[in-house]
């Protein structure tokens, strides 16, 4: 477990002292780091990790409400939890996130699971150990989803891996985008200061971490609403100079706030990854005027030129939405165009659900649910054909591998990811988790490529910095 470098202090009761604790995660990667600060809040609290829900105190569940599957998952699982709180009356259960964030779904959650201690939002992180020493002593569900969340600089965090770290650059979102509930459930954005971004990387350069992936709902309006004069491409340009660090990734990106600056730093960066996920969410320009997206097919397509005629040899993955209300079956049409035109290497497809709060909720939708399954699995044929045929290109070639670890399904086995986000699977005795291999791939597939790793030979040095040209 690690602090964020500022002075703020951080105490907290030992209430958990000799407690155990579980949190369940739904989400994004946003969510993920959230789970790694509560994480860090509980054992503060004198909490550790159980193994599984029935061995543990303290049950948490991390919400998601960007789409309706996850919302019915958090409801089906705490129907299940209600057994283990029938049988232990001393357990507390928790329910947090973007979904708590309502207001409207967390007075839901109250009424139909009267066993949850406490329901929070995004928003109360920073006050969670108050929280749950009062909803510990309370009779009914706490519910705490109010805006004022304060400062999150100077909490503790437990990261979940040793070699790569989430740095949160901005939270909240400003767009509105017509179908999103992010803005409604995150607040309006709030850039951190230059200054502490930059400290606690070089800290987690210091600590031994080679990767970080920088977060943020749109990562390039970094800046905007402070009044340093620093930008997003300000501060990949001063991260790619921290000694230590192998490799910097961010996410997500907002096509309408990809400033050619920010492209020429990726250029000139040599710990900078080339992969960029860019959400095109829809082909269609009368679709994205809908959508609020601001930016038309065509700008989008001019990007994706920049980018590649900067960063040759850049890898793109994008989020596209099937069935948006009014989609018509031309709107659907020049989504399917824009795979051949953009040759993503992956696209996260989804039917478009929708968010109570929304503009978008507020529009007729006459399309059938079969009609939308149709155009769905159309979309994803056709994206795993270009996927499939972009990592063929692959294969004979070398590649830099930052291994992840140990496959859970076969132990002779080991993944990592290239610099251009690739998951690739090699056989390795040894564990290798954290370190830099080079692998030829020798086969390809839709989500992933086989390799064969090259042995070092004696004495020689990984090149740490990356670029070596060959990586795929």
């Amino acid at each position: 477990m690690e602090k964020d470098l500022t002075e703020a202090s951080f105490r907290a009761d030992l209430i958990g002292e000799g407690k155990k604790y579980i949190i369940i995660t739904f989400g994004c990667q946003a969510n993920e780091f959230d789970t790694e600060v509560l994480a860090g809040m509980l054992e503060s609290m004198g909490y550790c990790t159980a193994s599984a829900p029935e061995d543990a105190d303290l049950i948490l569940i991390n919400t998601c409400a960007v789409r309706r599957k996850p919302e019915e998952k958090v409801a089906g699982m705490l129907g299940r939890l209600r057994k283990l709180k029938e049988k232990n009356d001393g357990l507390v259960i928790a329910v947090g996130g973007c979904m708590s964030q309502q207001p409207a779904v967390a007075a839901d959650l109250a009424r139909r699971f009267p066993f949850v201690n406490l329901i929070f939002g995004t928003h109360a992180l920073p006050r969670f150990p108050q929280i749950l020493a009062q909803a510990r002593g309370a009779g009914r569900p706490l519910i705490d989803v109010a805006e004022n969340g304060g400062s999150r600089e100077g909490l503790p965090v437990r990261r979940s891996s040793s070699f790569h770290a989430w740095l949160p650059v901005i939270y909240g979102c400003n767009n509105y985008c017509s179908y999103c509930i992010v803005p409604h459930v995150r607040g309006r954005e709030r850039s951190r200061p230059f200054k502490n971004i930059v400290a606690e990387a070089r800290s987690l350069a210091a600590a031994g971490y080679k990767e970080i992936t920088l977060l943020g709902q749109n990562v390039n309006s970094y800046g905007n609403d402070r009044k340093e004069g620093y930008d997003f491409a300000d501060l990949l340009a001063e991260l790619d100079r921290i000694e230590g660090l192998w490799r910097i990734r961010f996410l997500t990106s907002h096509p309408k706030d990809l400033s050619p600056r920010l492209i020429g730093v990726m250029s000139r960066g040599k710990k900078i990854c080339e992969h960029l996920h860019l959400p095109a969410q829809a082909g269609s320009n009368r679709i994205l005027k809908m959508m609020n997206r601001r930016y038309t097919r065509e700008k989008y397509l001019e990007l994706i030129g920049a980018l590649r005629e900067a960063v040759p040899r850049i890898a793109l993955t994008t989020d596209l939405m099937v069935a948006f209300p009014g989609e018509s079956e031309a709107d659907f049409g020049e989504t399917m165009d824009l795979l051949d035109e953009a040759r993503f290497d992956q696209a996260y497809t989804f039917i478009y659900s929708p968010r109570p709060g929304t503009a978008a909720a507020r529009i007729d939708d006459p399309l059938s649910a079969a009609d939308k399954r149709e155009r769905l699995q159309r979309l994803v044929r056709r994206q795993n054909q270009i996927s499939l045929e972009i990592n063929r290109t692959l294969v004979g070639q070398t590649v830099e591998l930052m291994v992840e670890g140990r496959s859970k399904s076969d132990p002779a086995m080991q993944s990592g990811r290239t610099r251009t986000n690739k998951l690739v699977h090699f056989a390795a005795s040894a564990d290798l988790g954290g370190k830099l291999v080079e692998v030829e791939i020798t086969g390809a597939f839709t989500w992933y490529l086989a390799g064969k790793r090259i042995e070092p030979l004696p004495g020689s040095v990984p090149d740490r910095m990356g670029r070596s040209g060959r990586d795929g």
